[in-house]
This record gives structure tokens, C-alpha cells and sequence, in this order.
């Protein structure tokens, strides 16, 4: 090699580099059904693989000749400092990829310093959870959000506010696409059920209550098909302080005309915790989550479980910003497998993201071990991008990093 440039040292075939070698590793590890269960969306599996290969029509405007020799990837979400602009989204079962289940992922969480979001249907209660990442002082390291459906038994849903809010979670999560569940050939074709073993405490169920039926009818026992906007916001925003973030959404009418434009041209309660959140993919829920005075929305999709064929999220992800215009805060899950994605959804108005699958394929791999390399190999590969495209902090990253690739091939600014 010329110019004293180094030799690559041989890697073993069985590192983990990236987060395709994790997905790879720990799909290799689990059995059939826990891996079609984790990485399988619903019908026809369009929605699921767009979410990941949509953030490459996105290209990178660097800047050169830019000191990142201090470039701090560090920001903020409730109060307090994250590492990286990360968190690690609730999703139901993390004991079916390693028996330690929710409680290594807190831990692995507080180790690189991301946020947390904890299922309705986590194996562990919600105490456990945050008692696993306190500090020596007795102080749990980072902040935990709770994820909740609309539920019928309003006096369960009730106890899971106040258990979240007497355990320090900062926010509700609130799943808002999710009337009925998606369609999911691959859990039907393997009659899909909960292993043995597995408990259910924070929805006050056991695995053999559980597994006495499909996945499908759990689902539908406990989730309020009649949740609406009017009826269930005002509703929690009465009995808790927490934040709420409204969490999925689906119809999205005015995707042909902002992707035209985009391709074609160059241009509460006092005293206790404090906000509440959903599943957005909408100009008009985005305005909606507004209006009936939610602190925050989740552009996502159901990583694709849901309703097969709506947009991947970093193209709704612009649509959402424009409707919000700085009044809602704005996070975004769905697809983000590098840490230059990470980069991507920040240009596009993104706040904060949040990962699912990668963090079951890290306990799957190593359990709380695989859930680190699954945060540090994103961390790295995030500031690294930052450095190259002349990002000195989390604020450099604008609309102005970014290109997009018209429909007649140039590539046009956004």
C-alpha cells in the first residue's frame, strides 16, 4: 500500500462489526418460532424491508476541512444527558432471546448511557427493570419510559400508570396503531405461542394463562378496539403527570404529492412524572397529538408488524416534521441499522431514535453482553459520521447534511 497507509488486520469470520453480523448471529441462535416471531412483519413483508432500505435514497453532504477532533455526540431526552441521541424501544419478550430478558437490556442500556422503553408485555415487573441499572448509590442510571395499548380493563391500565409512576418512569408510551393486530402469516403458520416459563407481570398474567390461546386472541382480549382521539388522550392526561408519545398511524393521503415535490425538486397531574406519546406516520395525527395536548410522537410503524404497506418512517419522518413545525417533539423508530441512519433521521427533524430488533438480536447473541455491542457499535459509527460530514455536536446535524436523489436520477439538495 502507498503512502504508509496501514494493512487491515484479519478479522475472524464470527466478529460482530456491524448490525447485519448481530441480526445474522443471533437469527442463527434462536429457534423458529422465537425468530419469525422477532423478525417477521405482517402480509407480504413490504413495509418491514422498506423501513430498513429507504434511508438509502438519503445521501450525505460533508463538509471537509471542519476541526471534529472534540465532536460530542451527546444530547438530551427527559431531563437528562444520553450518550447519543438513542433509545431502546419497548418490545414484548426479551426473555424469549435470553433468560435475563428485560432486566440485561436496562443494564446494557445504562452501561452506554441510552434511554429505555419497557412492553406492556415484558417478562419482568416494572421494578426489577429499573432496580437492574442502579447506580452504587441506589439510583437507577438512565430514564425508562412504559409502553401501554388501549386496553378494555381500564383498572388494569390505571394500575399500570401508577406502578410506572411510583417506579420513576418519565413517560407513557402510547401504541395507537394496534385496533387489531396485524396479519402475520409467519406466526400463524407456526401457531405461534409463548414458551413455557415466561410471566407476564406487568399485564398480571402467567405463562400457562397465556399460552392456552394464539397470540391473536391474547391481543384481542386485553386491547379497546374502540380507543379513539377524543375519548382515551383526555382520559390519561387526567389520571397521570407522565408524558404521553402517541405511537403508530397509518393513513397517509398527502405521500405522493410531498414525495413528488421532495424527488423533483431542490429546495396534568402535579408532582408526578411528566409526559405521554404514540405511533404517528401523518400530517394529520401529527396535528391531532397537537391539539389534544400530547408531549410527543413516535413516527414509526410497528417495525412492520402492523398494517403491511404503509411508508417506511424516514419518509414519513418529513411529513410529520413539517405538520408539527417546532410545536411537538418528534422521535422516530423503524429500520435504523447503522448508525449513519441515526444521522440521517436527526437531518430530518428527528429528536431522538429508538432500535427494537437490534436489541433482541444482541441478547439473543450475548444477552446483556450483545445488547452492549449492539449500543457501542451504533455509538461508533454515529460519531464517526459526524466527524466526516463536519458535525462538531448533535445541532450541526440539519436538513442541510443531506441529499436525496430525484425521481430523474440527479441528486437535489432537500
Amino acid at each position: 500500500m502507498s503512502g504508509g497507509a496501514p494493512i487491515p488486520v484479519p478479522v475472524s469470520g464470527d466478529r460482530i462489526l456491524c448490525i447485519p453480523d448481530l441480526q445474522k448471529a443471533a437469527s442463527q441462535k434462536l429457534p423458529t418460532s422465537a425468530r419469525e416471531f422477532y423478525n417477521s412483519g405482517s402480509t407480504d413483508q413490504i413495509t418491514i424491508n422498506e423501513n430498513s432500505t429507504a434511508f438509502s435514497k438519503y445521501r450525505l453532504r460533508p463538509r471537509v476541512l471542519v476541526d471534529v477532533s472534540k465532536a460530542d455526540t451527546s444530547t438530551a431526552l427527559f431531563g437528562r444527558r444520553l450518550e447519543f441521541p438513542l433509545g431502546v424501544s419497548p418490545a414484548g419478550m426479551h426473555a424469549m432471546a435470553h433468560p435475563d430478558g428485560e432486566k440485561a437490556t436496562s443494564r446494557a442500556c445504562a452501561k452506554a448511557g441510552v434511554a429505555m422503553g419497557i412492553s406492556s408485555y415484558a417478562n419482568y415487573p416494572i421494578a426489577d427493570i429499573r432496580s437492574a441499572c442502579l447506580s452504587s448509590s441506589g439510583i437507577p442510571q438512565i430514564d425508562h419510559v412504559i409502553q401501554l395499548y388501549t386496553m378494555k380493563d381500564r383498572a388494569m391500565q390505571l394500575r399500570i400508570i401508577r406502578e410506572a409512576e411510583a417506579r420513576g418512569c418519565k413517560a407513557i408510551f402510547l401504541t395507537a396503531d394496534s385496533p387489531v393486530l396485524g396479519v402475520r402469516y409467519n406466526e400463524w403458520r407456526n401457531d405461534f405461542r409463548t414458551p413455557e416459563g415466561l410471566e407476564f407481570p406487568i399485564i398480571e398474567r402467567d405463562t400457562e394463562m397465556i399460552r392456552k390461546v394464539t397470540h391473536d386472541d391474547t391481543f384481542t382480549a386485553f386491547n379497546d378496539d374502540t380507543h379513539n382521539w377524543a375519548r382515551d388522550i383526555p382520559w390519561l392526561k387526567s389520571v397521570t403527570g407522565m408524558e404521553i408519545w402517541i405511537k403508530g398511524s397509518h393513513y397517509f393521503p398527502g405521500l405522493h404529492r410531498f414525495l413528488q415535490k421532495l424527488f423533483c425538486y431542490a429546495p396534568r397531574r402535579e408532582g408526578l412524572a411528566t409526559a405521554i406519546s404514540a405511533c404517528i406516520l401523518t400530517a394529520e395525527d401529527t396535528l391531532m397529538a397537537i391539539e389534544t395536548g400530547c408531549h410527543g410522537i413516535i413516527v414509526s410503524n410497528h417495525g412492520g408488524r402492523q398494517l403491511d404497506g404503509v411508508p417506511a418512517t424516514i419518509d414519513a419522518l418529513p411529513e410529520c416534521v413539517a405538520a408539527a413545525a417546532g410545536r411537538i417533539r418528534i422521535h422516530v423508530d423503524g429500520g435504523i441499522r447503522s448508525g449513519t441512519d441515526i444521522f440521517k433521521a436527526l437531518a430530518l427533524g428527528a429528536e431522538c431514535c429508538w432500535v427494537g430488533r437490534p436489541a433482541i438480536w444482541g441478547l439473543a447473541y450475548d444477552g446483556q453482553a450483545g445488547v452492549e455491542i449492539m449500543l457501542e457499535t451504533l455509538r461508533i459509527e454515529f460519531k464517526r459520521c459526524m466527524q466526516l460530514t463536519g458535525c462538531n455536536s448533535v445541532k450541526d446535524i440539519t436538513l442541510a447534511c443531506l441529499g436525496v436523489y430525484r425521481v430523474d436520477g440527479p441528486l437535489a439538495r432537500l
